[in-house]
């Protein structure tokens, strides 16, 4: 494995307790945990509490550019799929909503 080297001697206190290591894709590197950015108690893989600026594009699961054999479905059989869905509605927890900045709870 080859472990990216802290450029503040001392940060890590040894190889072990580094978990950024270079990616297997070239130019790249992997955090086998949370990160957080401007929070020490991430509880998703990547949470961001601030505004986050982006210069380039953002690939998605549902982005087209990601998909392929796109066709259309009938609309019939989806509808009555969707009938038998289970339909909820919900507040967030406090502790949520303050945490995120959510206001109408």
């Amino acid at each position: 494995k080859n472990f990216l080297q802290a450029s503040n001697p001392g940060l890590f206190e040894n190889d072990s307790d580094v978990l950024w290591q270079q990616g297997h894709v070239p130019e790249t590197i992997a955090y086998h945990s949370r990160v957080g950015i401007n929070t020490d108690a991430p509880d998703e893989a990547l949470v961001v509490c601030g505004n986050a600026k982006v210069m380039g594009r953002v690939m998605h699961p549902s982005d087209s550019r990601a998909k392929q054999n796109i066709r259309e479905v009938d609309a019939n059989e989806q509808l009555r799929r969707i009938t038998q869905m289970k339909l909820v509605e919900y507040d967030y927890k406090p502790e949520f909503a303050s945490v995120t900045g959510i206001k109408d709870t």
